[in-house]
């Protein structure tokens, strides 16, 4: 084992966010430090001890300042404790202080960062023993030195981490907002979009979308020069033996009041607003701490609200970092705020610049304008982009002196392309033709839009005043870029026909579903929405699950179990919210009982009960696989409704129910306990389901076709298959 410490001059690692690399190589170059190689998220460098000391205090875009003490070929555990044994650690580590052990790699003898980090300490602590009678302390919550272990290949690389506490932490941001940006990825992104040189022409800078004022606060520094750690408490250097104490306090001392005297002498001023008044004093007090405040203006203001003018002056650069929609069902909400963006920056004028970070580049389509430059960067293990628009002659839009926010809104909206007029054009023809219709019969829950074209697999349900969109997942030879980009057009397209607000589209992706995963919980909002269906009032949540609560095609066959309910005992088999048993109560029934494994959806029924003063004595709603429940039921029912699952391997059953091989073992028993004159109204959505012709020798069948389907489920008609079933002896 041959261990290579420099023996006078030591290297330097410093180490930065994936992608980060070539920035850095550049500031630690502008710094004075020689640079001996890039790698990985890090740049080696050979640099006197003032110079190291400046890139502490100075570095925008570092995370660690590590010394190199040596770098060796090891592999096992064993190996890794005899390595870290060479290092000197009594000539560089201080008496009395805390130690933790930074371990990163593997290989196939350590598997385990623990077990890495356990190997170095136990050859520190040898070494340690066998130049002082106490044993170094290890606490790794509260170390005064970090010990950094990297292993790569059987490369050993130890060092002692000078920076303490990561770099990006300046010590101002106290106060944050929802997802903030790590400081020096913020300062990454204004190097990108050129803004060191733009702040030397004293361009002014906005974020619109400021939150926590990450970027607005580092544009600030960076415009005058501040070093962004000079007034941090704390740098683990300070526990180095090697520390030169008069040269680092020399050092911090010139940092600071060339800081002081660069911010008092600009007359700079950044602007950053935000919807949140959270996050806009949390902007401010972060702020202040940093020194800044004199630079930056921070209010409270929606980007909708935002009304820029075309100036005459410095052109400048509105940046900013909106969300990505890692949820589906936030595009919505995001889509037309992409668009303001674009919208308003063109109302700024020629030379303006528009950088916007984020995860997901095809809401950056929605911006209406050109990105000349992308950048790829990581936001923690989220690929992102930085897309750089610059504003030209033919997109300049002129600001409106008095619109209002609903023609804003439109006029911020991008030209749709031609597949997108063709949706445009299907749901406005879609919807004429249901108009009549609608008004005629009252509905006002009902489905506009079910994959007409080819090119937009959505489907689109009206509920009342929300619209509820379901994306089919496309084929896996559909690139998803293209399905995405198609999906945020739909979005765009329902929300302009429509004429609704974004927090008013709600959107999911609807996929094969196995067991009861159609009836798990997608997110908690506890989303609440009261809707009717004639004289019946229910619950329906938009958010929170795959299905609403109500499956808009039976809507006839409710109808139906209602109209034909009046005295009867009601059985409602896979009951899920027991919207037709509503219907059966209100219409005359004399008792019910629903049955559903789902004790979610039994409590959502109770609601849908109390919501139309059910008398809860009379109508009960019982826990069970309906097929037990079936086998030791008693008594008999005058009207059965049953809409099982096309296939179901729940946990909560004893076995696995496939619709089509199982239907005729389910009829049976849903016969045996259907009164003589009674009736079972059997239905399900197997697209290709084919009634076994046993059922239909030994019972009455019939076929319900398009009786059970309204106007606005006749493009698909076959969506579900319905068939009344009843005793021959009626006959």
């Amino acid at each position: 084992m041959k261990s290579d410490v420099p023996p006078i001059q030591y290297d330097y690692c410093v180490t930065c966010p994936w992608g980060l690399e070539g920035l850095l190589e550049v500031e630690l170059g502008e710094l004075g430090a020689e640079v001996v190689r890039q790698a990985p998220a890090s740049v080696f460098v050979r640099a006197p001890l003032e110079i190291v000391y400046g890139i502490l205090l100075r570095s925008r875009l570092a995370n660690r300042v590590i010394v190199v003490l040596g770098q060796f070929e090891a592999d096992g555990g064993e190996g890794l404790t005899e390595a870290s044994a060479e290092i000197p650690w009594e000539t560089i580590l201080l008496p009395g202080k805390r130690l933790r052990v930074d371990f990163h790699g593997r290989t196939d003898q350590v598997r385990h960062t623990m077990f890495g980090a356990q190997c170095i300490k136990d050859g520190i602590v040898d070494r340690w023993m066998r130049h002082f009678d106490t044993r170094p302390e290890i606490d790794p919550k509260h170390a005064d030195s970090r010990i950094y272990a990297h292993l790569h290949r059987g490369r050993l690389t130890l060092g002692l981490d000078l920076s303490g506490d990561s770099l990006h932490m300046r010590g101002y941001r106290l106060d944050g907002a929802q997802a903030p940006l790590k400081e020096n990825l913020a300062a990454a992104l204004l190097f990108r979009a050129g803004w060191p040189a733009m702040a030397e022409h004293q361009a002014p800078l906005i974020d619109p979308l400021c939150g926590s004022g990450t970027l607005v606060i580092e544009a600030a520094m960076m415009a005058v020069g501040a070093a962004p750690n000079a007034y941090r408490e704390f740098f683990g250097c300070e526990n180095w033996a090697a520390h030169d104490e008069a040269l680092w306090e020399k050092c911090v001392t010139d940092a600071r009041t060339e800081t002081r005297r660069n911010i008092k002498h600009s007359s700079l001023k950044l602007l950053g607003f935000d919807r949140d008044a959270a996050a806009i004093d949390a902007a401010r007090n972060n702020a202040k701490r940093a020194g800044v405040s004199s630079l930056v203006e921070f209010s409270l203001q929606p980007v909708e609200a935002w009304t820029p003018e075309a100036t005459s002056g410095t052109p400048g650069l509105v940046m900013t970092n909106p969300p990505y929609g890692e949820r589906l069902g936030d595009i919505p909400e995001l889509i037309p705020l992409y668009a303001a963006l674009g919208h308003k920056t063109r109302q700024l004028g020629v030379g303006w610049k528009l950088a916007v970070f984020t995860g997901n580049p095809e809401l950056g389509h929605r911006l209406g304008l050109r990105a000349h430059k992308r950048y790829n960067f990581r936001n923690g293990a989220l690929e992102c982009k930085l897309l750089i628009c610059p504003i030209e002659e033919a997109q300049v839009q002129p600001a409106g002196e008095t619109s209002a926010p609903q023609e804003d809104a439109q006029a911020a909206a991008p030209v749709p392309g031609e597949q997108a007029q063709m949706l445009i054009n299907r749901l406005v023809k879609n919807r004429r033709q249901l108009s009549k219709w609608l008004r005629k019969s009252g509905v006002t829950c009902y489905r506009l839009y079910d994959a007409d074209m080819p090119e937009f697999a959505v489907a689109v349900d009206v509920y009342d005043q929300d619209v509820h969109i379901q994306e089919y997942a496309p084929p896996r030879n559909i690139d998803p870029r293209q399905a995405e980009r198609r999906l945020m057009d739909a979005v765009a397209a329902v929300t302009q026909v429509m004429e609704v607000s974004p927090e008013r589209v709600h959107l999911k992706t609807r996929q094969r579903q196995s067991g009861t995963s159609q009836y798990e919980r997608q997110s908690r909002s506890r989303h609440a929405l009261t809707v009717t269906e004639g004289e019946a009032r229910f619950k329906v949540n938009l958010r929170d699950f795959l299905d609403t609560g109500v499956f808009l095609d039976h809507r006839p066959a409710r109808r139906w179990v209602g109209e034909h309910a009046s005295g009867k005992r009601v059985l409602n088999l896979f009951c899920y919210t027991a919207t037709a048993t509503v219907h059966a109560a209100l219409g005359g029934a004399r008792e019910s009982v629903s049955v559903d494994m789902s004790n979610t959806y039994l409590e959502w029924a109770e609601e849908n009960y109390r919501l139309n003063r059910l008398d809860l004595r009379r109508h009960t709603l019982e826990r069970a696989d309906c097929m037990d429940w079936l086998a030791t039921a008693r008594g008999e029912y005058d009207l059965i409704f049953m809409d099982p699952p096309t296939f179901s391997n729940s946990k909560k059953m004893r076995g696995v129910l496939d619709i089509q091989r199982d239907h005729v073992s389910l009829i049976d028993k849903a016969m045996k306990r259907l009164s003589p004159m009674g009736t079972l109204l059997f239905s399900n959505n197997l697209r290709r389901f084919k009634l076994d012709p046993d059922v239909a020798e030994r019972f009455a069948v019939t076929a319900c076709g398009d009786d059970m389907l309204d106007p606005d489920f006749k493009r698909r008609p076959n969506i579900h298959h319905v068939f009344m079933i009843r005793h021959r002896l009626n006959h």
